[in-house]
């Protein structure tokens, strides 16, 4: 029980890492006029790498550190990860999404308030709401966000399966994991974001957005504009399966290390040896 509780402590408190500093830069470059990232775009996806990255350095012995329902899913059904386990993890991700978002507003609460009042706009009409929550971009539709969403996801779960993956001998060493996942999150902002400033995790999006709801966002928060909020959800769900899978199926069976292991288990099989123990993701 005490190492369950952990665990959620934990998921939380990456979440709470990861919005805490990833919706602060997202202040930084929405509030602020000239935004010192108005032109260095790149700097707010790194930005968000980074929490990234601190999050898994700081939380990833305990529990594995997902920090994404759509991690956890799909670990779920391609990587033997507990089902008992996948509710408590997405709530907890949640509340520690909530919980950085409200630490946001501690900080920026007054340049919210500055910056809806300089462009005459109020809370309940959705100003600064982008700096909590996302919403779909230049000439994208809410449907068309869901595609966006779900090949995302897909990619961000291909990579994160590719990188964690313990027979692809050109994965990174475990202290450097944690990086690389930091500049695959990155890299998709950098290459997608702008489409519905990718979300490719339901708590990500979902947490702040009903912390902005509580916060006087109102229906701006939640249901939102064209009923959105759904959608950063149910896209990241299903393009983490999607993603997750098609690693299984595309790069996982041929992997050298592992046809070696599965080989010397065949031989000593044959030679009446006791096998290794096996990987029931293997």
């Amino acid at each position: 029980m005490r190492q369950a509780i952990g665990e959620l402590i934990s998921e939380a408190l990456a979440m709470f890492i990861i919005i805490g500093l990833g919706d602060s830069v997202a202040c930084m470059y929405v509030l602020y006029d000239p935004s010192p990232y108005q032109n260095a775009y790149w700097g707010v996806c790194i930005a968000w790498g980074l929490a990234v990255t601190i999050a898994i350095y700081a939380t990833a012995s305990i529990s594995g550190t997902h920090a994404n329902p759509a991690v956890t899913l799909a670990l779920a059904i391609f990587r033997g990860f507990p089902w008992k386990k996948v509710l408590p993890y997405t709530v907890a991700q949640v509340i520690g999404a909530f919980l950085g978002a409200a630490i946001v507003y501690v900080l920026f609460g007054p340049v919210i308030d500055h910056y809806n009042q300089a462009h005459g706009l109020t809370r309940e009409a959705g100003g600064a709401a982008g700096v909590f929550f996302t919403h779909p971009g230049l000439a994208v539709t809410p449907m068309h966000a869901l595609l966006d969403q779900v090949i995302l996801t897909a990619f961000l779960l291909f990579g994160i399966f590719a990188i964690t993956e313990r027979f692809n001998e050109m994965a990174p060493g475990a202290n450097s994991g944690a990086l690389m996942i930091g500049l695959l999150v990155a890299t998709i902002g950098a290459c997608m974001g702008y489409l519905e400033a990718w979300a490719i995790n339901p708590a990500r999006d979902f947490g702040p957005r009903l912390f902005a709801f509580f916060a006087g966002w109102g229906q701006s928060a939640l249901p939102s504009p064209d009923n959105y909020w759904w959608i950063p959800i149910v896209g990241p769900l299903i393009g983490g399966v999607v993603g997750a899978g098609a690693y299984q199926l595309l790069v996982h069976p041929f992997l050298p290390a592992r046809l070696r292991e599965l080989e010397a288990a065949r031989m000593a099989q044959a030679k009446g040896e006791p096998a290794a123990p096996s990987n029931p993701a293997a």
